[in-house]
């Protein structure tokens, strides 16, 4: 049998797979970018059918000329009429939800990909997904691809700067902002926070960065969505969307990408002059044959090393005429601009595979919810030439995939905007998400906590004792269920977590709620039209925190501790406040109203003590709470005993 890529031009097959970027080959079924020969030529006689049907259909439009007047000037999409064949393991993932998740780049592998841009101009979009902000950012991105320096505060310096002879800059894209809030203002206040979160998870060298380059963006939504899509056009070069696996690069791309731009608007916006016509016949009637003699070179051939042979019969597709074919629309060739190289493709060390084919509508990558979808880099041309977008595959995220049972895992991505239950956690008692994660309160036997889960369905919340809790995660009775030390849980509640998983679980830290969130959660107490007080006079504080599990979600916490006689009123530690307010030194008491050490503080486990991290809270619970209902809003309140009593004649009330 001859190798895959000879026999893969003869299959009219892309040279890389559109869905996952993989390059195509028929040798390994496991692999990425494999095409089964039997599964390729059914697809391949239905092409035929279709270019049958097309050719005469356009024939048929042709003859009356009332109907086909301005035909060929209209851009057909795609070009060849069909669509471009994808490799079985995204089939497979598209239409059954089955397939194995590539072996992950490192970053050493991507500033490799990104050296070999053929492009002068190049921006680097830094995805992360706003389900557990800001876990999924690469702190060291900069350092690690070589990247200038992020802009500063400083007024003198530098907009633009050069590595190596090409420009880089970097923008961050929070994507899937439509997990945060319902609308879209909601989302827009939020953006000092996430601003804020940035700035500290960046550590020293993010305090003195400028954050202008940050956008909060919702591709399901298509929340700024227009305006991200106006400055990839409008930079040109090469965009490049680097993140870690499973952040939604792919869905971004999907909507931020510049279609039908350059010479394709002005090709059908000028439709009727005669130029442009002869050009689009001249073009479209080579592209229709060389697309049939592909197809007649598939359906002939009994095997791959026919294939190879170039062995071809005498039945052929009817060739359609230039008028007939001229009505399927090819963009003008264009030679590349000076930002652009030619990409060889017989250079077989080149880690940046050829780009597709230009069209107004290209086929856009697989978005799926498998980590590591995408198996190579996927380049997206536009406007003629002027750059391209490139999507490349997912760094490694987290394990916690592998710690859970192959069922649940369609049920980890959270794919819309949770509406939390408020969960009162006791003294004595624990939350369990999925019997996987594990928060114990280290709180007062007198004071309680509140817990708004912001997960997917996988991970089902459920509070209980804490003793009942330990065995649940671990599967074994601990020491504290009194009499059954070292047995084997056997109860009702299910877990997620895989038998391994049950023996690795540790502490993955001790968490303190160090945030003061009294004037947004103290309701009437504090508000201007009714209690008109500040929130250091109340005798109590509430704190809070957000509690974040890698890839999944958010937690938020708040506990209410009451104030201790003679206490100093607390300083600018509120979560409202300004974000560079730092309280006084020098005086604990003004850390919140309490001690550093005396925060509620919980305890968190998880497998291996891993996957777990804290910032500082968002609010969403109130943003995402219940509406009440219309009529509810409108009842009249409770009647007084007064009231009842002159409504019934001065009698007695009954009881």
């Amino acid at each position: 049998m001859e190798p895959a890529y000879w026999t893969r031009r003869r299959l009219a097959l892309p040279i890389v797979c559109p869905g996952c970027g993989a390059f195509s080959q028929t040798v390994d079924s496991d692999s990425a970018g494999y095409y089964d020969v039997n599964r390729t030529k059914k697809s391949v006689q239905k092409q035929k059918s279709a270019l049958e049907e097309n050719a005469v259909y356009r024939a048929a439009m042709e003859l009356d000329t009332s109907i086909g007047t301005g035909l060929d000037a209209v851009p057909q999409t795609p070009s060849d009429g069909s669509k471009p064949q994808i490799c079985d393991r995204c089939h497979d993932l598209l239409y059954h939800s089955r397939g194995t998740s590539i072996l992950h780049p490192s970053l050493h592998s991507i500033q490799s990909i990104i050296e070999e841009s053929p492009h002068k101009h190049n921006h680097i979009y830094h995805i992360l997904d706003a389900a557990d902000f800001p876990m999924s950012l690469i702190p060291n991105l900069q350092y690690a691809l070589d990247l200038p320096r992020l802009r500063t505060k400083n007024r003198r310096s530098k907009l633009t700067r050069y590595s190596h002879g090409r420009v880089a800059e970097v923008s961050f894209i929070i994507t899937r902002s439509d997990l945060l809030a319902p609308k879209k203002e909601q989302v827009d206040t939020l953006m000092p926070y996430l601003q804020g979160v940035l700035r500290d998870a960046l550590g020293r060298s993010g305090r003195n960065i400028r954050l202008g380059n940050v956008r909060c963006v919702s591709a399901k939504r298509g929340w700024w969505t227009k305006q991200v899509k106006e400055e990839i056009y409008e930079r040109g070069g090469a965009g490049w969307m680097v993140g870690k696996a499973n952040v939604g690069k792919s869905a971004l791309v999907e909507v931020v990408f510049p279609k039908a731009r350059g010479a394709y608007a002005a090709s059908a916006s000028t439709g009727s002059q005669r130029e442009t016509e002869d050009e689009l016949k001249e073009s479209s009637s080579v592209e229709a044959q060389e697309n049939i003699d592909a197809i007649n070179d598939a359906l002939t051939a009994d095997s791959p090393g026919e294939l190879a042979e170039g062995v071809r019969a005498d039945n052929r597709v009817d060739q359609p005429s230039p008028e007939t074919a001229s009505s399927t629309y090819k963009p003008p060739r264009e030679e590349p601009q000076d930002d652009e190289e030619e990409f060889d493709l017989n250079d077989n060390d080149s880690l940046l595979p050829p780009p597709q084919k230009e069209t107004p509508y290209p086929h856009m990558p697989l978005v799926s919810s498998l980590p590591g979808t995408t198996a190579s880099p996927i380049r997206l041309p536009f406007g003629t030439g002027k750059g391209e977008l490139i999507d490349l595959p997912g760094i490694d995220r987290c394990a916690l995939i592998t710690h859970i049972e192959p069922s649940h895992h369609k049920e980890m991505v959270m794919k819309h905007r949770i509406t939390p239950d408020q969960l009162v956690i006791r003294p004595g008692q624990s939350l369990l998400l999925g019997g996987l994660i594990r928060i114990t309160p280290d709180l007062p036997d007198n004071i309680v906590m509140l817990a708004y889960p912001f997960v997917p369905a996988a991970f089902t919340p459920h509070v209980t004792g804490t003793h009942k809790a330990i065995a649940i995660q671990t599967g074994v009775h601990s020491e504290q269920s009194f009499g059954r030390e070292g047995q084997v849980y056997e109860g009702n509640v299910s877990t997620i977590a895989t038998q391994e998983a049950k023996a690795t679980m540790k502490q993955a830290g001790r968490y303190e709620l160090e945030w003061d969130v009294t004037k947004r959660r103290a309701g009437p107490l504090t508000d201007r039209t009714a209690g008109k007080q500040k929130a250091g006079d109340l005798p109590f504080t509430i704190y809070s925190a957000d509690i974040l599990i890698e890839s999944v979600g958010w937690v938020e916490l708040v506990c209410q501790v009451r104030k201790r006689a003679g206490e100093a009123p607390p300083g600018p530690s509120d979560a409202l406040g300004p974000l560079d307010a730092e309280p006084e030194q020098g005086d604990s008491t003004f850390l919140g109203g309490l001690e550093a050490g005396m925060y509620p503080r919980v305890e968190v486990y998880s497998p291996d003590g891993a996957f777990v991290g804290m910032r500082r809270p968002m609010g969403a619970a109130m943003l995402n709470e219940k509406k009440v209902a219309v009529h509810a809003r409108k009842g009249r309140p409770r009647m007084s005993i007064g009231m009842v009593r002159r409504r019934r004649g001065g009698g007695l009330v009954e009881a």
